[in-house]
């Protein structure tokens, strides 16, 4: 009898652990289901005690690392993401340095850890407590991305030198106004073979991520680079581990290389090509589309190339650290941002102080420094961006009032992943051109957002609709009011830069 009891709990062990298996994370991109929260470690769960935004250990401040930042994932989780992104841990270069910690960005090490992340306190390695973060992340069934910086610092490439491109001066090539960062060169004076070292160097980061436990990687400006350079890295890690994703930080619409550095980007569909997984969405300058027609041509495009290319993805790219906050533009704009981001058949991307309304803006803004760990004097930053350049404290809950709206739009894309990856998805007529629709169907639903890219006035407009019948329910997902059912057709009116969500579902089904 104990015997049998014990094969039953044996049993019941493994059953369990299957059902919180964490599934591939590559099939979680090809699905459209990764919920991705992009971090910092140096600030994620820093301690600013005396609230003045910046971290600095001699006024009792606690830094960001590892360990610390683990102790927030469950937070994570029960918030519904499933993909953590986490920015550059790298060393960063301290020489022409933007910043008083240096550029996340300014590569320092191919294959170190930045020794800001270490804890002191306790006797493990800076290895194993990045390991740590990272089994605590897949103990709770969530994935980790790792970001792959495209360049080196000037530091770098003053001892390697022979490892970057050079201008007609001789001088390590500097991608447009980085001061920090070199280009690492690609190819050999043929122009044709790739160079080893560079190839060699970029494996030897993907072997620190896979030896780290990382479940893949995210590309900057992957598109700098030539299609059999990332056949062979990708390939290289592929050897290893067949499930290891590969994101590439490069969109339909990059067609303007930086200044002095390269003739022409790779294309998309060179990259996917490559190995690549997913690529960013057409969504960069999405503050400056003003017209139905421009929001329609970039959701074509998008789509269209996903067709071609079957098995591979978007993510969604509205409001990366490389973009102004959305809330600077006012809430609806941040809640057309959130919505776009939830019912759009991508891969859902929220930054660190999204949910919290954090517009990025900080009092030490380039002022003068009370000290400094690299030659810049001042604290650098991008006004209305994430702070990648300075130790600074965690993000801030400026609006507490979004988070119930976050949660609730994370909530909505889980429950209906199905209808939004596979339903059958259509640009809607509207009578308006300064409003956007578009609807999702399937057999019995059909969810419909529309939105308006007029910032200054109220809009109007018809939206018509597949099962608007005697016998639907009509559901509504986000709105501020009622619309008007008439026929066939909604009619509502939209605020300033407001997104509306409904759902229409026959009656037979079950109401949203």
């Amino acid at each position: 009898m104990k015997r049998k009891l014990v094969i039953g709990a044996l049993v019941l062990s493994l059953l369990i652990s299957q059902a919180g298996a964490r599934e591939n994370l590559r099939e979680v991109f090809k699905g459209n289901k990764a919920v991705i929260y992009t971090l910092n470690i140096r600030n994620f769960a820093a301690v600013d005690k005396n609230l003045d935004g910046l971290i600095d250990e001699s006024d009792g401040d606690i830094k960001g690392t590892f360990l610390n930042a683990k102790d927030k994932l469950k937070t994570l989780k029960n918030d519904g993401i499933n993909t953590i992104y986490v920015l550059p841990i790298t060393p960063c270069g301290k020489l022409k340095a933007l910043g008083t910690a240096g550029s996340l960005y300014a590569m320092d090490s191919f294959n170190k850890i930045n020794p800001q992340l270490d804890d002191e306190n306790n006797q493990i390695s800076l290895t194993d407590e990045a390991k740590e973060f990272i089994k605590t992340a897949h103990s709770l069934d969530m994935n980790v991305i790792l970001d792959l910086p495209s360049c080196g610092s000037y530091d770098f490439s003053i001892r390697k030198p022979s490892w970057f491109l050079l201008d007609k001066k001789q001088e390590a090539l500097i991608p447009a106004d980085w001061t920090d960062v070199r280009l690492f060169k690609v190819y050999n004076e043929d122009g044709k073979t790739l160079y080893k070292d560079t190839l060699d160097n970029f494996k030897s980061f993907v072997d620190m991520a896979q030896e780290l436990g990382f479940d893949g990687i995210r590309a900057d400006v992957a598109a700098i680079k030539p299609k059999e350079f990332w056949k062979e890295t990708i390939s290289y890690a592929r050897s290893k581990n067949n499930n290891f994703l590969f994101l590439a930080e490069a969109s339909l619409e990059w067609d303007n290389p930086a200044p002095l550095s390269i003739n022409k980007y790779t294309s998309i569909d060179e990259l996917l090509e490559a190995g690549f997984d997913c690529y960013y969405g057409s969504w960069s300058d999405f503050k400056n589309i003003k017209t139905k027609k421009e929001f329609d041509r970039k959701i074509q495009n998008n789509l269209k190339n996903l067709k071609k290319n079957k098995g591979k993805s978007i993510m969604a790219s509205f409001a990366t650290h490389d973009q102004q906050a959305p809330i600077l533009r006012g809430k609806n704009y941040w809640d057309m941002i959130l919505w776009l981001t939830t019912t759009l058949p991508v891969n859902s991307y929220f930054l660190d102080g999204f949910s919290q309304g954090d517009d990025f803006t900080y009092s030490y803004e380039n002022k003068k420094a009370k000290n400094s760990q690299t030659d810049d004097e001042y604290y650098f930053v991008h006004s209305g961006m994430f702070d990648i350049f300075n130790m600074t404290g965690p993000t801030r809950n400026k609006h507490p009032e979004l988070k119930k709206k976050y949660l609730k739009a994370i909530g909505f894309k889980e429950r209906n992943i199905d209808l939004i990856n596979n339903g059958k998805f259509k640009i809607l007529k509207t009578d308006n051109e300064k409003v956007f629709a578009y609807s999702i169907t399937d057999k019995d639903r059909e969810l419909i957002v529309v939105g308006s890219l007029d910032e200054n006035q109220n809009q109007s407009v018809d939206i018509k609709s597949k099962y608007l019948k005697k016998d639907y329910l009509f559901s509504l997902i986000n709105t501020k009011k009622q619309p008007k059912i008439e026929k066939n057709y909604i009619k509502t009116t939209l605020e300033p830069l407001e997104i509306q969500v409904y759902m229409v579902s026959l009656a037979k089904t079950r109401a949203m």
